[in-house]
């Protein structure tokens, strides 16, 4: 209910500085679809393991091996082109 000491907050529609080096934009919407793809997978592998299904806990967590590593691939494309056309 103070302050606690942490940045000051920014409404999600106030106008940014587009010169700001700070300023960052918006997850590219493939990367988030990833993301949430490896969400599932990771609540999938451990309710496969719990349940004593071990092989198909394995392809969850393979599953969630890929779509972390395309979320990655996606964050980082996402920025290289904003700093190419930025």
């Amino acid at each position: 209910m103070g302050d606690t000491g942490g940045r000051p907050r920014v409404s999600p529609t106030a106008p940014t500085d587009p010169t700001d080096p700070k300023a960052t934009a918006p997850m590219p919407r493939l990367a988030v679809y990833a993301l949430v793809v490896c969400v599932l997978a990771v609540a999938a592998a451990v309710v496969s393991f719990v349940q004593g299904s071990w092989a198909i806990g394995v392809v969850w967590v393979l599953l969630t091996g890929l779509s972390s590593n395309m979320t990655w691939y996606y964050v980082r494309r996402g920025r290289q082109e904003k700093s190419v056309t930025g």
